[in-house]
């Protein structure tokens, strides 16, 4: 199956957990926009960015745990041993 066609259905808590995360993250980058048009101090802004990516690493890893847990463990389980190569892939892709 192509990478463009690949879903992946989640439960209510997941979905919620994570868009609550997006919705925190969302508003922190408004906020640095707000700051920036303001004339915020540049070290203001740059503490307020180092939080969003900090937000985006705990969403990122919070999604990559479900992830395992979940599509590769199932994948390994079913025989589907690229989930295995997918993930290593994945990881390197997040370490870069």
């Amino acid at each position: 199956m192509s990478d463009c066609c690949r879903k992946k259905t989640r439960d209510e808590e997941e979905l919620k957990s994570l868009s609550n995360r997006l919705a925190r993250i969302e508003g922190q980058v408004r906020g640095i926009r707000n700051m920036l048009e303001s004339d915020a101090y540049c070290v203001d802004i740059l503490t307020q960015v180092t939080a969003a990516q900090s937000a985006l690493n705990g969403f990122s890893k919070e999604l990559l745990s479900r992830h395992i847990k979940t599509c590769v463990a199932d994948g390994v389980r079913n025989g589907e041993d690229d989930k295995i190569d997918e993930l290593v892939e994945t990881i390197k892709k997040l370490m870069k």
